[in-house]
């Protein structure tokens, strides 16, 4: 009996690998990963839900000192969005803690996954969102300035540059304390980083390049899963012999996925992250419904 938990500690570490890298590389926190991947493992839907919240802080971690060394992270974006979303947060832990079927929480994932992809990998079009097509973002350093909303024209210590004013108005606050409040619910509510909310609200309703949107989208996914990790232990929904090895895993998993977007172009990301998150989805909403039926 003890090499069948040896095995699961293992399984369980390695997933957290896989959801460590998608974290880093796509801003989404990766528990789309490791939900359904301990269900496999024996969790019931609500363990599910509660043991990869632990996960969630130290990939998020690990991608923002990753992507700040970039100058990639909008600082006032990721901090009201991630403050806004911390008392939601709770309130959707809450909430499904107290659903009588748990496992309709995955068929709601499942579907909110399709339609996050879809909207990440369709990008801006011209006219969109922002006015005016998206500009490449420079090569990043380390050094390299934070340089705020989206003037992708800057270069780093070229003062004629650093000074230009910005292509686009700072985002209204009310606007990023409902792209953050939304965000926590869902994150509380399903157990998810959050990032499968804001990285499209961050492209689609902001006008964030996508890579600056998937940094700046694990700020705040690592502020509000605080207090939703909080909720879901004294709630009593996470398998700790679960939980312990996502954590393990998912650190060096976020550190490959960050670097993957840092030197990655815009476009790329966009369909990696569509494509990817689009088959998790349709996977994880199939075994889901079956399980359902019977």
């Amino acid at each position: 009996m003890e090499w069948m938990v040896v095995a699961v500690v293992l399984a369980a570490a390695a997933v957290g690998f896989v959801s460590g890298i998608l974290a880093g590389m796509l801003g989404i926190g990766g528990a789309v990963v490791s939900t359904p991947a301990v269900r496999v493992l024996g969790a019931s839907p609500l363990e599910a839900v509660g043991s990869t919240v632990p996960a969630v802080l130290p990939g998020a971690l690990v991608g923002v000192w990753r992507y700040r060394k970039a100058g990639l992270i909008d600082w006032r974006v990721g901090w009201i969005a991630g403050v806004s979303g911390s008392v939601f947060a709770v309130a959707g832990a809450l909430v499904a803690s107290a659903l009588p079927e748990p496992r309709w929480l995955m068929i709601l994932t499942a579907l909110l996954m399709a339609i996050s992809g879809w909207v990440v990998a369709r990008g801006n079009q011209p006219g969109g969102p922002t006015g005016e097509p998206a500009a490449p973002l420079p090569s990043p350093g380390a050094d390299d300035p934070v340089v705020s909303h989206y003037d992708t024209t800057a270069v780093a210590g070229d003062p004629a540059t650093t000074a230009a004013p910005a292509l686009h108005p700072e985002p209204p606050l009310a606007l990023l304390i409902g792209v953050g409040t939304t965000a926590g619910f869902v994150a509380g509510l399903l157990g998810l980083g959050g990032g499968i909310m804001l990285l499209p609200a961050f492209t689609a309703l902001l006008g964030l390049p996508v890579r600056r949107a998937v940094a700046t989208s694990l700020l705040a996914v690592a502020v509000f899963s605080i207090p939703s990790l909080i909720t879901h232990a004294l709630r009593g929904n996470i398998d700790w012999v679960l939980a312990i090895p996502l954590m393990v895993g998912v650190m060096p998993g976020a550190r490959i996925g960050s670097r993957f977007t840092v030197s990655a172009s815009d476009g790329t990301v966009r369909v990696v992250f569509g494509v990817v998150i689009g088959i998790l989805a349709v996977v994880y909403g199939v075994t889901e419904a079956i399980g359902l039926r019977g």
